[in-house]
Order: structure tokens, then sequence, then C-alpha cells
């Protein structure tokens, strides 16, 4: 299996993700709504069905491709420290933007 992180890497694959996040497509649903090729689009299909992150059912002429985020676990959980960093900092920035706001409504009162 190829690695996750190498292959949502790729700009166009992670575009190809948020699309299927969405709904299932087929490849000529991803080239309308994406503006990429059909061998590109088949191209990082291959790619991202090897990976795991994306599975394919035949509908009579059509594959449908659907989204396994399961892959993606690891991702999260190696992410889930950033997270909290990023919170920290989030909750920071709110607690001062509330304070300027009530010095400001104290200033005009």
């Amino acid at each position: 299996m190829l690695d996750t992180y190498a292959v949502i890497a790729e700009p166009s694959r992670r575009r190809i993700l948020d699309r299927l996040l969405q709904s299932d497509s087929s490849v000529t649903e991803l080239v309308n709504e994406l503006g990429l090729s059909q061998p590109l689009i088949s191209k990082h299909l291959r790619t991202l069905r090897e990976s795991g992150l994306v599975e394919v059912k035949v509908e009579a002429q059509r594959r449908i491709y659907s989204l396994n985020a399961e892959p993606l676990a690891d991702v999260d959980e190696w992410l889930s420290a950033y997270r909290k960093k990023w919170s920290r900092h989030v909750d920071a920035l709110a607690v001062h933007l509330d304070r300027k706001k009530s010095l400001r409504e104290e200033s005009t009162e």
C-alpha cells in the first residue's frame, strides 16, 4: 500500500478526495467538475485506489468511485497534537478580541 502522506501531498488528488467526500462520482463527473483531463483524473484515481483512499464499484459500463477515509485516521491522529496547539492560539485570540471589544464599549459609554 502506498504512503498516505505522499498520496495526499498532491493537490489534484486532494481535490478529488474533497469532491468524493461530497458524493460518489464517475470519472466523467470528476472531469466535468474539477476541470482536469480524463487521463489525469484516471491516473490520480489509480493512485488513490492503490493507497486505499478510494474504492470503486462497477455499474454497467460505469465505474463509480467513493471515498474510503479509513487510511486518513493515521493522518488525523498525527495532526491531533497540532490541533491542540492551534486551539490554544485561537482561544487566546478570542480572549484578546473580547477584551478589546469590552474596552471599546467601556470607552463609548
